[in-house]
């Protein structure tokens, strides 16, 4: 057999990518669950990670597609990550070994390949040799990457490269005789460990308050796992099969530019797919103050919205004028015709009046499948969650 270190590398993917990128990202999470709640067991720490490219292309770009798939299609591929594609901080100039951008926000590798593209023509690689927060360090001086001694900054597209393989038919879609679509979607190989974004945390779950978030109402469910009961001679009888309530509904994150959008996959990295909790605000002012609060007070007098017994235990999230504070109930009274809750602790600054309180809710990803649109602007991801007790 052939040394590996003989053998060709892989090809290279060479289309630019012009339209919408999908990510798909899989876990595989067991779910087991009992009476009063449930226990959530990894059984793949890093996704599988499946991105289909769509590029637009004439005649000539098809038929090398076409011919591509034909010589290579059940072997390894390096694959233009450019749904990760940054610009450069500066203009790039031949003989030059390092590339001002920001590392922290792709996927480059030491020892890696990153893709360059100008004026969104077929890329051509580099080796990398070294990364450093603002830099790329390259193997070689680029020359021949480069059309002419010195590139503009907003001409150049930098995208990392990764190994993959075709994960279904190479599909061409022609509008006319040299205008088409050609779509491949790549299992990709070595996924990285990406570590959680920074967000604010309350009793040890992320709080996720991006201001994109849109909740999807009429996609809600409330249930309780419960057995109907009938012996065809009487009446029917519903028993409970759980103590917990289910409350599941889908939640669309949307981010725009680099720094968003690598932190939103970060986000959705953290979550393990079904593994994770993590705090979702309802942002429903369910909350409404009748009185304001003192700094040093851990009474709240509210407009009655559910029993008292529904209250206590219930965590809630106040939207302070210095940050968002988050805060546990702890009893509940009734007061004439409002409703007097106890909070954990105080808040350490006046609440006014007309300050905005919701209900935070424990929640986790429902699917171990999560798909990101990546479009040319920005990148949303539409995502079913569940609500937990632990």
């Amino acid at each position: 057999m052939p040394d590996e270190a003989s053998l060709p590398p892989p090809p290279l993917w060479p289309f630019p990518a012009a339209q919408e990128i999908t990510e798909v990202l899989e876990w595989r999470t067991d779910v087991l669950q009992s009476r009063a709640g449930e226990q959530r067991i990894a059984l793949r720490p890093r996704p599988r990670e499946i991105v289909t490219l769509r590029h637009r292309l004439d005649a000539l770009g098809m038929a090398r597609a076409a011919e591509l798939a034909r010589t290579g299609f059940a072997g390894e591929w390096q694959v233009p990550l450019w749904h990760m594609a940054l610009q450069p901080n500066a203009d790039l100039a031949q003989g030059a070994n390092e590339i001002l951008l920001d590392t922290g926000l792709a996927h480059f590798r030491s020892g890696g390949l990153a893709a360059i593209a100008v004026d969104g023509r077929e890329p051509v690689t580099v080796a990398i040799a070294g990364i450093q927060p603002d830099r790329l360090i390259m193997e070689e001086p680029l020359v021949l990457q480069l059309p002419s001694p010195t590139v503009a900054a907003r001409r150049i597209t930098i995208a990392p490269v990764r190994a993959g393989v075709l994960t279904s038919a190479i599909e061409i879609t022609r509008r006319r005789q040299s205008d088409g679509t050609v779509s491949a979607g790549f299992l990709l190989r070595d996924a990285p460990n990406l570590t959680a974004p920074v967000l604010p945390t309350y009793l040890g779950r992320q709080v996720q308050t991006d201001p994109s978030l849109v909740r999807r109402p009429l996609s809600a469910s409330l249930r309780r796992a419960v057995e109907y009961v009938d012996n065809g001679f009487g009446p029917i009888v519903v028993e409970p099969l759980r103590d917990t309530f289910e409350r599941g509904e889908t939640i669309t994150l949307k981010a725009q530019g680099p720094t968003a959008r690598y932190a939103l996959r970060r986000w959705l990295w953290s979550l393990r797919g079904r593994q994770a909790s993590f705090w979702l605000p309802t942002w429903g002012r369910e909350l409404q103050l009748r009185a304001a609060m003192t700094s040093g007070s851990t009474l709240m007098r509210i407009a009655p919205v559910a029993s008292l017994a529904a209250y206590a235990g219930r965590a809630i999230l106040l939207e302070m004028p210095s940050a968002l504070r988050f805060r546990t109930i702890t009893a509940a009274i009734a007061e004439g015709v409002d409703h007097r809750l106890t909070l954990s602790s105080n808040l350490g600054e006046p609440v006014p009046l007309m300050t905005k309180a919701h209900f935070l809710t424990a929640m986790r990803a429902d699917a171990d499948r999560v798909e990101i649109q990546h479009g040319a602007v920005a990148s949303e991801v539409t995502l079913p969650v569940l609500e937990v007790s632990a």
